[in-house]
């Protein structure tokens, strides 16, 4: 038997021989989804007592420049060697006559992905916790400080005027989703245009979408592996810091986002928000007082993306449940990151 009934977005006729090929030999393959991101779509490919994990893009509504697999394949093969915590890359398939697009297959990473607060208090004590949330901070530091050319990537992207281009580049992503009247999206483009930061030249490899259940844990609570590389580049490292500092949740405040939240971070025992990006500070000798700006960033960007799942479970290109929350979610995380600029003492953020 060469083939298990196909799922969507897998065809095993033809994936089981280039697998055999590339990979290593199977008489037969399953697959399962995995995971809880909405973008790209990960499976968990089986053959008896194996397990590896396959990424291929969405099955409809691609941007042009999104989903690119051949950038993430490349970036874990040239984090792992620089001891950063990343799966095993193993093979790459850029002919779409395959399964029906691009895709790549590593090595699956046994571990928590702390998704699930009541699971993770139950695997990990108050007094880790802590622990836990400062080697989340200090992982992303020891990222930010891989040198790209050292690794070679520093062709990965163009990291001079990275900020002004993910606001021109997300903006001009607005009116290619559901097209639905969704006005805060455009006033989030305008403010974060108008507030700009200077380009410092501080340029690093930048993760794009950094938060503890995009990770891995071992059973000792340190990180196994970071997951979910779609985003990757070359850029300002303080968008990796504004991203993060949305997504963590502290216990008197709960989540900001309205989407699947970090609240595993708002138990006791965690840094809180403040002290995760003070850590942060502190670990990296970077400024951190104009934050405000980055975490408005992180809102603006995650709602449109959020807009284009929505848009893509209207068209039937979603795989899995809970996509029809995604337009509620879109708007919630707009109306926040717009709450956060009307408080911020950045004044062009203000309106």
């Amino acid at each position: 038997m060469t083939t298990t009934e196909n799922v969507p977005g897998i065809v095993f006729e033809r994936l089981v021989p280039w697998f055999s090929e590339h990979v290593e030999p199977v008489p037969s393959l399953s697959a399962k989804v995995i995971g809880h991101g909405r973008s790209n779509i990960t499976y968990r490919l089986e053959s008896g007592d194996k397990a590896w994990v396959l990424r291929r893009p969405p099955l409809s509504h691609v941007l042009p420049t999104a989903h690119d697999m051949k950038r993430e394949f490349r970036v874990i093969s040239a984090l792992e060697p620089a001891g950063l915590p990343v799966p095993h890359a193993m093979a790459l398939c850029e002919d779409p006559a395959v399964i029906g697009a691009q895709f790549y297959i590593m090595s699956f990473v046994d571990g928590m992905i702390p998704a699930d607060p009541a699971a993770f208090s139950a695997k990990f004590a108050e007094n880790d916790r802590r622990r836990i949330g400062e080697n989340l901070v200090d992982t992303l530091v020891a990222l930010h400080a891989v040198n790209p050319a050292k690794v070679g990537l520093g062709d990965f992207g163009k990291p001079a005027g990275y900020i002004e281009r993910q606001v021109r580049r997300f903006a001009g992503q607005i009116a290619q989703h559901t097209g639905r009247d969704f006005p805060e999206l455009p006033e989030l483009a305008r403010r974060l245009q108008a507030a700009l930061p200077p380009d410092r030249g501080d340029h690093t490899i930048v993760h794009g979408d950094y938060r503890i259940d995009n990770c891995v844990l071992g059973d000792d609570g340190r990180i196994a592996a970071i997951l979910d590389w779609e985003m990757a580049t070359l850029g300002d490292p303080l968008s990796d810091v504004g991203l993060l500092y949305m997504y963590w949740a502290d216990a008197d405040s709960g989540s900001q986002t309205g989407v699947a939240s970090n609240s595993v971070t708002a138990q006791p025992g965690f840094l809180s928000r403040r002290e995760a990006v003070a850590r942060y500070a502190e670990k990296s000798g970077r400024d951190l007082s104009a934050i405000d700006y980055y975490v408005v960033l992180a809102h603006f960007k995650l709602a449109v993306i959020v807009e284009g799942i929505y848009a893509r479970f209207l068209e039937g290109g979603t795989v899995g449940t809970g996509f029809e929350t995604t337009g509620a979610q879109a708007q919630a995380l707009a109306r926040s990151g717009l709450a956060i600029a009307d408080r911020s003492s950045v004044a062009a953020l203000r309106g």
